[in-house]
């Protein structure tokens, strides 16, 4: 198959919309939103409104990204030309910003549920190759409890296991940059390789329920283990780094701030800082962080601790709600390279005051801030050293590559 051109990331995004879409509500307000954020050229997440420069840089990880570019590319030979197309988007196209994690959403990409078993099974081995087995086992528990929730309220056309969609920007490759990206009710993950890089922000992942307590999937649960160690941290803090740490009650249907069409939203550090915390806090803290972290592969999950720890003194830790064993509460964990946040959430789907957040609904979210979601700072300079002599590719003045509408 021919390679397709790199077309520098475009303002425009695609939104199909049929008559039936056009007439929900909720879907109209989320498609408004996409296209006022994508109208934004990306910045990424900041504490002022500024990039802090000089974070992430290209490098060899000395790791192999072999086995996702393999099955990548088994996905794109199980499609049909037609899905194909679907599919394939230039590697640094606004659709990587066009998710979203509600249920009712216009996508692009070719559906999960729209494939065949065999082809969908290929699917699910790039998400086993790209993931750790544990980031695995979530992503895909996700997906059957969304599956669980169809039965639960008798809506199969909104809710479904197979309810996701994949796409791909750029083509697999060992040398230039690439990803693909998985989005649906839930469920957003984004994954750029460069080289033997990765990054894998922005990833959401949630639930509501978060637990199956009957039908086929029984006994499932998602999201508990980062839910618990959230809490023990912050009760086994101190009084007064608890006072530092907490910022009010958890009231309102939503305390996240990064999750769909965030991407340039500005986050000023708040709560108690590591630096101020005892040894054993902080090992609790990257433990914390390690569960967010620990859904890429092993290797690659190591290095960004490090990277994580090489800021570890400008980390801060930040709760929302109440302390007690049953409470439902909002957590922030972040640094100049990562951003976490955990929130129960008000019902949604399942009976109940939607005001009153729950332990039944969570959500989470993973980004890097500073520019990097979506690999777009590695993918900057990449595309900086590839035009080096070509100045007229490069904007004059913030040398961020020239943006161009692109139509697909």
């Amino acid at each position: 198959m021919r390679a397709m051109p790199i077309v520098l990331m475009g303002l425009a995004v695609c939104l199909v919309l049929g008559e039936a879409q056009a007439q929900q509500p909720g879907r109209s307000r989320a498609v408004e939103r996409a296209k006022k954020a994508l109208a934004e050229p990306f910045v990424g997440i900041t504490t002022d409104g500024r990039v802090r420069t000089g974070l992430f840089t290209r490098k060899k990880t000395g790791l192999s990204t072999l086995v996702v570019r393999q099955a990548a590319e088994a996905v794109l030979r199980g499609l049909s030309e037609a899905q194909r197309k679907r599919t394939l988007f230039p590697v640094d196209h606004s659709e990587w910003r066009d998710w979203a994690n509600i249920h009712r959403f216009p996508r692009q990409g070719v559906s999960l549920a729209e494939l065949g078993e065999s082809q969908r099974q290929l699917v699910y081995a790039l998400l086993s190759a790209s993931l750790s087995a544990r980031g695995y086992d979530t992503s895909r528990n996700i997906m059957r409890l969304n599956g669980h929730l169809a039965e639960l309220v008798q809506n199969i056309k909104e809710y479904g296991e197979h309810l996701y969609w994949l796409t791909m920007m750029g083509e697999p490759s060992a040398t230039e940059p690439w990803g693909w990206q998985i989005e649906g009710h839930h469920l957003a993950v984004n994954f750029f390789v460069l080289g033997d890089q990765v990054v894998m922000t922005p990833t959401f992942m949630g639930s509501e329920p978060v637990e199956a307590l009957s039908g086929r999937y029984k006994g499932i649960a998602v999201l508990q283990v980062e839910q618990d160690l959230g809490l023990k941290l912050m009760t086994s803090l101190p009084p007064e780094q608890q006072r530092l740490a907490y910022s009010g009650e958890r009231t309102g249907q939503a305390a996240m701030l990064a999750a769909m069409f965030s991407d340039n939203i500005i986050v000023p550090f708040k709560g108690v800082r590591a630096s101020q915390l005892s040894p054993a806090h902080r090992a609790a803290l990257l433990e914390l962080v390690g569960r967010y972290v620990g859904m890429m592969p092993d290797d690659h999950a190591a290095l960004k601790m490090v990277e994580v720890q090489m800021h570890l003194d400008e980390t801060y830790f930040s709760w929302m709600g109440g302390t007690e064993a049953n409470a439902a509460f909002y957590y922030r964990i972040h640094s100049p390279v990562i951003l976490i946040e955990f929130d129960h959430q008000g019902p949604i789907a399942l009976p109940g005051d939607r005001s009153v957040p729950t332990r039944r609904h969570i959500h989470t979210v993973v980004r890097t801030p500073n520019g990097n979601d979506y690999g777009r700072d590695l993918l900057r300079q990449h595309l900086l050293e590839a035009h080096r002599g070509q100045p007229h590719h490069v904007h004059p003045q913030s040398g961020q590559p020239h943006r161009h509408p692109h139509r697909h």
